[in-house]
């Protein structure tokens, strides 16, 4: 089949690409397209890989990207939520306008099109259950949220008219990744463990006690992956899922990387509280319901211990920087 995906330049567009290349893939992948508003660097591959930079929200690019044999789109082009609470204009302009673009190419030109879409735990707000699910209203307190939450709609709309066969899965905060940080609220997360293992001090700007529903990049690829595979009547009446995690506090996070790293690198975690951030944050839901996405047989994982040893197994080599003597 020929894959699309967007967002490739990113950090799980490129561990996606690679999964969908790899010899062990569930999908048989004859052609791969990325497609990032910079040129994709596409890894080793025995079948034909374009690399195109676009606008996705440009006049006919959708339509350049979604042909009428592109049988499986992945989009995960985004702009993550502190950028787009910076600027309103290009956030939607990228989170809705660019995902409805291709929802129409869809309807006019591959109607039988698999697509594919990440969505997140920030479309929820407000006051909450203890594990909102599917059926709990969106009430989104982030510009990033709001445009995740009315694209999750819009694909909703189009899977419910055969426009294409749509699939939502909400994804956790993925930590930890590897790479520079990124301007997601969130990104601490992954700054506790990434910049304090390369000897570099780490700020979180929460109370110690804010938990965050997060999962690990090998367990969110194998849940994306998973998410185009199942029959599509396990989609047909609820187009939307919330993917596993585990809840885990920004203090708890702090505690496993002593126990698996060594409690030199705790002493470099700071603790400065940002009133704003840590406010979005607090709005954000620390678990989510995800019963339907289990019993349909998606992957969780089992402790953040385990995530900060996959960190270092696939993005260190296996083996820790020497800081410290």
């Amino acid at each position: 089949m020929k894959v699309v995906i967007t967002g490739a330049a990113g950090f799980l567009g490129t561990r996606l690409a690679k999964a969908l290349l790899a010899p062990n893939s569930a999908l048989h992948v004859s052609e791969l397209v990325l497609v990032d508003v910079t040129a994709p660097t596409p890894p080793p591959a025995s079948i034909p890989v374009r690399a195109l930079a676009l606008d996705l929200a440009a006049p006919g690019v959708a339509e350049h990207i979604i042909e009428a044999d592109t049988a499986l789109f992945f989009h995960l082009a985004a702009i993550v939520s502190g950028n787009a609470e910076k600027d309103f204009d290009l956030g939607f302009r990228v989170n809705f306008d660019a995902t409805r673009a291709l929802l129409e190419a869809a309807r006019r030109r591959a109607t039988n099109l698999v697509f594919v879409m990440t969505s997140t735990v920030g479309v929820y707000g407000g006051e909450l259950p203890d594990e909102p699910d599917e059926d709990f209203a969106p009430m989104p307190q982030t510009s990033y949220g709001c445009a995740k939450a009315m694209s999750e709609l819009l694909a909703s709309e189009y899977g419910r008219r055969g426009w294409a066969d749509t699939r939502v899965v909400r994804l956790p905060t993925v930590s930890v990744r590897g790479g520079s940080a990124n301007t997601a609220i969130s990104s601490f997360a992954s700054d506790i463990v990434r910049e304090t293992l390369e000897g570099r001090a780490a700020t979180v700007p929460v109370p110690p006690e804010q938990g965050m529903w997060l999962s690990g990049p090998a367990t969110v690829v194998h849940n994306l992956i998973y998410a185009a595979t199942l029959p599509a009547t396990a989609w047909k009446e609820r187009r939307v899922l919330s993917l596993p995690g585990l809840t885990v506090a920004t203090r708890e996070m702090v505690a496993a990387l002593g126990r698996v790293c060594g409690v030199q690198y705790v002493a470099l975690v700071r603790w400065e509280l940002d009133p704003k951030l840590a406010a979005m944050m607090a709005s954000v839901p620390v678990r989510l319901g995800a019963r339907r996405a289990l019993k349909l047989g998606f992957r969780e994982d089992k402790s953040y211990d385990d995530l900060i040893r996959e960190y270092i197994r696939d993005d260190l080599g296996g083996r820790i920087p020497k800081h410290f003597t």
